[in-house]
């Protein structure tokens, strides 16, 4: 798709503003855009379901175009360079920052567990608490 800012001429009326604004913000704002349209004037909605069908921008395919593009860069990450001491440096790295992580997961495990324990044994003390109130309440009625 052609760069707006660009092609834009040198003194640009509002519609082409709009347009290059709702091309900034990407194909959301033109989805926004025209159920706007839709929804206040139902024709204008219908003008800009044409216009966006018409130039392309509602079955463009930079959304999958960057996926595959993230995917190949990942692929590419994960792929042996050649440099044996680069590819070790790095698998050693990996597993070390995997072993983190399990450590980390741990002890966050471990920390959750002592909360609850503590909150669990603050909810005894106070209902102990109460009931001892309560018994001395009772007897001072009697």
């Amino acid at each position: 798709m052609t760069d707006p800012v660009a092609t834009a001429p040198s003194n640009p009326g509002w519609l082409h503003r709009t347009e290059a604004w709702l091309d900034s913000k990407g194909k959301g704002a033109w989805i926004a855009a025209m159920v706007l349209g839709f929804v206040f004037f139902w024709p204008i909605g219908l003008a800009l379901l044409f216009y966006m069908i018409w130039s392309d921008r509602m079955f463009s395919k930079s959304c999958r175009r960057q996926s595959t593009s993230w995917k190949r860069h990942r692929m590419h990450a994960m792929r042996q360079t050649g440099n044996t001491a680069f590819d070790s440096y790095k698998a050693d790295t990996l597993a070390r920052l995997e072993q983190e992580q399990v450590d980390f997961e741990a002890f966050l495990e471990r920390l959750r567990e002592a909360k609850d324990k503590s909150e669990f044994d603050q909810f005894m003390n106070d209902r102990a608490r109460e009931a001892a109130n309560s018994d001395d309440k009772k007897d001072d009625a009697a």
